[in-house]
């Protein structure tokens, strides 16, 4: 499978995570060319900051391998990781991060920061952005829009 084709299951997850009422984000952590953790989108629902597509899925292949080192792996989100989600990256060791869309207010690969420019740093992940990132945009700007469009009508109802 190709970059391209781990990106599109992570946008399946995105979507997921829009029906239950989340900003739509996805992610998928592969190891040897197999998905070996998903995640999406879910701090609504879990009642947890934390529970970004980035961590869930390194949370799940975490569990998946048996170490919270993960090696030769490579991180697959639709949207570029915020800081905490770039700490988290950079302490599970893994290789590679491919991202979607930019994120020009919370992104820490290069639009706001680039943690993982950092040469002090122990470990140093390789970056891809922009892959499918006109398909992972447009999920993001329609959710956003649809949102406004919500809470501007319930103002109009009051």
């Amino acid at each position: 499978m190709t970059d391209v084709d781990f990106m599109q299951i992570a946008l399946s997850l995105a979507h997921h995570s829009q029906e239950l009422g989340e900003v739509p984000v996805g992610a998928v952590v592969v190891k040897g060319g197999e998905i070996v953790g998903r995640g999406y989108n879910a701090p609504i629902s879990c009642h947890d900051p934390t529970a970004h597509a980035e961590i869930m899925a390194l949370r799940a292949a975490a569990q998946q391998l048996g170490n919270y080192r993960l090696v030769d792996c490579a991180l697959f989100v639709t949207l570029e990781p915020c800081l905490m989600c770039a700490g988290a990256i950079m302490h599970a060791r893994i290789a590679r991060l491919i991202y979607g869309a930019q994120d020009l207010k919370t992104g820490a690969c290069g639009s706001v920061l680039d943690a993982f420019a950092e040469r002090r740093l122990n470990h140093h992940t390789q970056l891809t952005g922009g892959v499918l990132a006109v398909e992972c945009g447009t999920l993001l700007s329609h959710f956003f829009a649809q949102r406004r469009a919500q809470q501007k009508s319930a103002l109009r109802g009051l």
